[in-house]
């Protein structure tokens, strides 16, 4: 049974669809309580370092390489925690990766789905 994974932006209303609603931002959305955010889970950790994150600056034209460099360090210990909380929660029902990016296809939240999809979070 394949995981059903989505991802959207955080400010968008949230959705009876949404099955387990988890941020994947490592900084707090600007303009969001916590109680607007109806959040399952805040998983800090699995967000790209903030070296990744200043150098990519959410330019698409760098997507490649961010979503590249951001899969190598989904491999790292320090992420090793959030990793399997994610897996597991996805092992377990639908899931919507959050973000406050603009941009929510060229972003940490599109790199994940695709990369806890397509098998290659397996291990």
């Amino acid at each position: 049974m394949t995981a059903e994974i989505t991802y959207r932006r955080i400010y968008e209303e949230p959705s009876p669809q949404d099955g387990k609603r988890v941020l994947v931002d490592r900084l707090w959305p600007r303009g969001v309580s916590k109680e607007a955010a109806h959040l399952d889970t805040w998983l800090k950790d699995v967000a790209p370092s903030a070296d990744l994150r200043h150098w990519y600056h959410h330019d698409p034209e760098r997507f490649t390489e961010f979503r590249r460099r951001y899969v190598a360090e989904l491999d790292d210990p320090e992420h090793e925690r959030a990793v399997r909380e994610l897996r597991d929660l996805a092992a377990h029902g639908k899931v919507t990766l959050l973000t406050a990016t603009r941009d929510a296809d060229h972003s940490e939240a599109a790199v994940l789905a695709h990369w806890l999809t397509d098998g290659t979070a397996s291990r």
